[in-house]
């Protein structure tokens, strides 16, 4: 590598200009840390080039900054007074001192308490900063000392897992220098970090969202949709249609809670105004270390005009694969190699899912240069086979199947099972079992028997009459080779989760000794989220005994697509056939999906696992992990 992190020369040299020059003097902590690797390993606070951090010894202040995105002054929560903030870059093998101070001011709309969660990172649990479960949280005045041995390379991040910290700034990229050579080469490299910033009090937008759900859904379909469709796929299609959508009383438009209605994106804690740009010369190889650190957002990321070529997800080496598009969901990180050449500017341009905003940066030549940037794709519509309901007579994709589908559905269910309006009227018997549905050690050779296309699917019987589901799949695949809803067929080579292959066999290799599934479930008009149709507060932890292979499967009885993540074990997803396919720390579970992956519970102690879906994991999409001997 012949350049730092911000995309220096070969010759170590960046000249910002003096506008850039003069902000990072005037800003705090621009210049520290000072490490032996890289060479020359920092960088000036401006625009696009945040602190970076480096060696063995960090000293972070959680604390309170004004911050402007919008017009608007807002109150951040920040780090070293910074948004992302600070990267922090560390070296495998070592072991990392890092002071974490409490310095949020009193009567902060951000609470008291404070922490840091090192995503993505093997560690002890204490170390694992989520308060309540692996340690007590650091309050207003105080400080705590992570100290561990890093163990692993790759690209990463850190967030806060304290409230709704996280959606208000605290969250920062962090990159770690692995002890082996790279399997690929580069010439410059840079962090891509994707967020979404809100001027409103996140309280205050949690609370909207448990009172109407839908705010943010302004692409509601209308009667000229209805005219439109009833051209195209017949009047009784049509109508059977929006009948079945609306006995289930949700909306083929709802792709996502919160979009740009409410959000501002960032890219690197920029707008699309501020252009955030990284500098190349024509024929050299860059590395974009992409990360996901938003609350609420898929991104669907692009760069027109140049080919991707992924090499790592989630931190890990990937056999290459070379895509025009991928998704990357929040909290997962994709590393990819690019090759700018026979023009002078290229725009990275972030999409979100439901195709109501974006952000965009440049790769340049020089600083100034802006290339086109594209139109926000067509909005998306969902499909009663999104929603896990389609028995294969809709005709692939169609919304014209409604009539297909009433047919399909009354094999199971009838169109009765389908009304939840009544079931929401319903409560929970006293009786059912909190545990329903978790261990399949009994599935007959441990087998992923079911996991192939269109499998039906036996649910839980804490789901049954469940005041906290509205939806519950009734046929299901694993879609790792779907690249996802708004991205089929769009004309691009998209990236989907069956094009990734770690660079390294089953790192385990042991067969799992049992099977645990767990349903994603919710209810999209109450806000209520849960795994098997049980809040957090209303369950035991999932106990694992130390040393055990076991393999989880997840299924998505949902509308939304869900990034789950396991703090302190890897994650490693299985292929249709219970292969091992790619080692990743957060699974991203689109509608009517069931995917299956192993995992090692090497890791004594208690964690967490939930949706980092910020406001899905804060409504009772979470769990806690065990390990015990």
């Amino acid at each position: 590598m012949s350049s730092d992190a911000f995309g220096r020369n070969a010759d170590g040299l960046f000249k910002p200009s003096r506008r850039r020059f003069v902000q990072g003097l005037a800003a705090d902590g621009a210049v520290a840390s000072l490490g032996l690797w890289p060479k020359l390993s920092w960088a000036l606070k401006g625009p696009g080039n945040p602190n970076v951090l480096s060696g063995t010894e960090f000293d972070l202040t959680i604390g309170e900054t004004p911050m402007n995105f919008t017009g608007r002054t807002r109150p951040a929560v920040t780090v070293n007074g910074s948004i992302p903030a600070p990267l922090l870059r560390w070296r495998e093998g070592t072991t990392v001192n890092l002071r974490v101070s409490n310095a949020l001011p009193e009567g902060s709309i951000f609470g008291h308490e404070t922490s840091i969660h090192w995503h993505g990172i093997l560690l002890p649990a204490n170390m694992d900063g989520v308060p309540g479960l692996s340690f007590d949280g650091i309050h207003r005045g105080e400080a705590y000392h992570y100290r561990f041995k890093v163990n692993q390379g790759g690209t990463y991040w850190y967030h806060s897992h304290s409230g709704f910290q996280e959606q208000a700034g605290l969250y920062g990229p962090l990159i770690i220098d692995p002890i082996e050579p790279e399997p690929f080469a580069y010439d410059r490299d840079y962090v891509v970090m994707l967020s979404d910033w809100t001027d409103m009090d996140p309280t205050r937008l949690f609370a909207r969202l448990k009172k109407m759900s839908m705010y943010d859904n302004y692409y509601m379909r209308t009667v000229g949709d209805f005219l439109r469709d009833a051209e195209r796929n017949g009047l009784a299609t049509t109508i059977d249609d929006r009948k079945m959508w609306g006995q289930m009383r949700m909306s083929p438009t709802d792709l996502s809670d919160v979009n740009a209605n409410t959000y501002t994106y960032l890219m690197n804690g920029e707008t699309s105004l501020s252009n955030w740009t990284g500098l190349f010369r024509s024929g050299e190889k860059i590395r974009l270390r992409f990360i996901n650190g938003s609350a609420m957002t898929h991104f669907d990321v692009r760069i027109p005009g140049l080919k991707m070529t992924v090499v790592a997800a989630d931190g890990q080496y990937v056999h290459p694969v070379t895509i025009d598009e991928f998704r990357i969901a929040t909290a997962e990180t994709f590393d990819v190699i690019v090759e700018p050449s026979g023009q002078d500017a290229f725009t990275i341009f972030a999409q979100d899912m439901g195709r109501t905003g974006f952000v965009a940066g440049t790769l340049a030549v020089r600083e100034g240069l802006r290339a086109p940037i594209p139109p926000v794709d067509p909005r998306p519509l969902l499909t009663m086979q999104d929603m896990g309901m389609d028995h294969g007579s809709m005709g692939g994709m169609d919304m014209s199947g409604g009539k297909g589908m009433e047919m399909s559905c009354g094999a199971n269910m009838g169109m009765a099972g389908m009304d939840h309006g009544a079931m929401a009227q319903t409560s929970k018997p006293a009786d059912a079992d909190p545990h329903a549905g978790h261990d399949m050690a009994t599935m007959k050779d441990g087998s992923m028997a079911g996991m192939d296309s269109g499998s039906t699917v036996t649910h839980p019987a804490s789901e049954t009459r469940n005041p906290l589901v509205d939806n519950q799949a009734m046929v299901v695949s694993s879609r790792l080779d779907d690249p996802g809803i708004g991205l089929r067929d769009n004309g691009r080579k998209v990236l989907s989760y069956s094009m990734l292959k770690s660079a390294f066999d089953d790192p385990d290799g042991r067969d799992p000794g049992r099977d645990i599934e767990l349903h994603l479930t919710g209810h999209m008009e109450r806000f209520a989220w849960s795994f098997n149709g049980q809040k957090f507060s209303d369950v035991e932890p999932l106990r694992l005994n130390y040393g055990e292979r076991m393999r989880i499967v997840l299924v998505n009885d949902t509308m939304m697509t869900h990034p789950i993540h396991l703090h302190g074990m890897w994650s490693d997803l299985e292929d249709d056939q219970g292969n091992f396919l790619v080692r990743k720390h957060t699974i991203d579970m689109p509608p009517g999906s069931r995917r299956s992956y192993r995992v090692r519970a090497d890791a004594l102690g208690s964690w967490a696992y939930h949706c980092h879906l910020l406001y899905h994991m804060e409504a009772g999409m979470m769990r806690t992990v065990r390990v015990d001997e």
